[in-house]
């Protein structure tokens, strides 16, 4: 999953319950600061640590230069998450020269590959730990409050964080990520992921269920269920039937027709007609796939690992077209990969003009270190024409979006209201099924977020639609 946006904010073991520590309130009276970078897997992961750090007596702060605790959880994905990451962990050395006891702390995918030069070379941290070490984190600042580096970067099979229940410290208390699963078994051959994050493996079916029911108890009316490849999504318990990502669709679903379900992210050689035809039988299941091409040439494809054919990628959209015709699409593209030639590109951007997509997440290539293709090929592209191919694509799906929005203009469209408008406190902001963003007045009506509502779109603009309730 490449990396989606950059945010500040603030998943549970299988058959393992999390018990604090023997250290016992480790971080009694003192505050913790998690920023996250990257996909929605890292906001979720974080959401994680905010349970673990609670149980152990911290809390939460928006403030970073009043906490005690301070934590990154990092991206590997792209080159510029982790210079970003550098920056900031350079502020904040700042602020450890002047209260010696600050701890800082990088978490996540960058741990383990630049876990030395964070401690050792640089000296930028005190506390390095992966994506499936949270649990050891009261030990490891505890032995940091004692002058020891903490370090945990071990990789798990069965690590899924079932049991811990995720602390929503910056949720708007609509919507919510639901983690289903962990690692990836793709080997993509510019991705990290599966180095970073380890193999792939499935939480428990019933906790997902649980978790989902609790949110929706508890006020929130949309959750998006998460995965590296979600449509792999497969639990079997001793004794009882297997679990596909179909049915755990369905389930979720079954909760209350008042929860939307959305999902991310689907592997174009793994969704199925059975998740297809599911979304299509279920109104609350939101018609939206993000479905990565990556891109349009069979050739880069095949140098990618992706393990389908552009003429494969076609007629999958072509099914889910003729399955849910509303289906709104988005996707992962990739510019100036190895070897690519300006035919490949012009590829690309025909199969872009094929499909439509609403949106679409969009980077030059960025060499990994420790991936196929950084082992394999050459990343031998001019940063130029990188840019100038990126900068093409960008446009074209610019176009693709304003259209899409400008085929919206007359229809009547359901909408989730999320909050109120950051531009004006006198509009609703809300999404529709097809994950499209709408604005429309308050109007004096006695609306709150987590309701539904009627909205006709009057006009829009290239990433908006602007409407009235009816």
């Amino acid at each position: 999953m490449l990396e989606m946006t950059e945010k500040v904010i603030d998943e549970r073991r299988q058959g393992e319950a999390y018990a604090p520590s023997v250290i016992d309130a480790v971080g009694a009276g003192r505050h913790f600061y998690i920023e996250s970078y990257g996909c929605a897997m890292n906001f979720a992961d974080s959401e994680i640590v905010a349970s673990i750090l609670a149980e152990e007596g911290f809390g939460a702060t928006r403030n970073w230069e009043e906490a005690d605790l301070i934590l990154l959880n990092t991206c590997s994905i792209r080159e510029k998450a982790e210079q970003t990451v550098r920056k900031r962990l350079t502020e904040f050395r700042k602020l450890k020269r002047r209260r010696p006891s600050l701890l800082v702390g990088v978490l996540g995918c960058m741990a383990e590959r630049l876990k030395s030069r964070f401690l050792e070379e640089e000296k930028l941290v005190d506390l390095v730990v992966g994506p499936d070490a949270y649990r050891s984190l009261p030990q490891l600042i505890n032995e940091a409050d004692g002058g020891q580096k903490g370090i945990n970067v071990l990789l798990s099979r069965e690590e899924t964080y079932a049991d811990i229940a995720p602390v929503r410290l910056n949720s708007n208390g609509i919507t919510a990520f639901v983690s289903i699963m962990r690692g990836c078994n793709n080997m993509c051959s510019f991705c990290v992921v599966p180095f970073t994050r380890g193999r792939e493996r499935s939480r428990d079916h019933a906790s997902i269920l649980s978790e989902c029911r609790s949110l929706f108890e508890g006020g929130y009316r949309e959750v998006t269920l998460l995965g590296q490849n979600v449509d792999s999504y497969y639990f079997a318990a001793d004794g009882q039937e297997p679990v596909t990502f179909a049915r755990l669709l369905e389930e979720v679903a079954l909760i209350s027709p008042n929860l939307r379900v959305r999902f991310s992210t689907s592997h174009p050689k793994d969704i199925t007609d059975e998740v297809i035809h599911t979304m299509a039988k279920y109104e609350n299941i939101c018609k939206y796939i993000h479905l990565p091409l990556q891109s349009g040439s069979t050739r880069v494809l095949q140098l990618m690992n992706r393990t389908y054919t552009r003429e494969w990628y076609q007629a999958k959209v072509d099914r889910i077209r003729a399955i849910i015709p509303d289906c709104a699409l988005s996707s992962d593209v990739i510019a100036g990969f190895c070897t690519e030639t300006e035919e490949d590109h012009q590829a690309t951007l025909s199969m872009m003009e094929y499909v439509g997509y609403e949106m679409s997440y969009m980077f030059f290539y960025s060499e990994r270190p420790g991936t196929l293709a950084q082992r394999r090929y050459t990343d031998d592209v001019p940063e130029e024409v990188k840019k100038r191919r990126l900068a093409e694509i960008v446009s074209l799906q610019n176009r693709l979006s304003r259209e899409s929005n400008d085929r919206d203009l007359g229809i009547v469209t359901k909408v989730l209201i999320e909050a109120t408008s950051k531009r004006s406190e006198s509009d609703w902001m809300g999404r529709n099924s097809q994950n499209k963003v709408i604005v429309f007045p308050k109007n004096g009506q006695q609306l709150k977020p987590g309701d539904y509502v009627h909205v006709k779109v009057h006009t829009c603009t290239q990433a908006t639609l602007l409407g009235t309730i009816v």
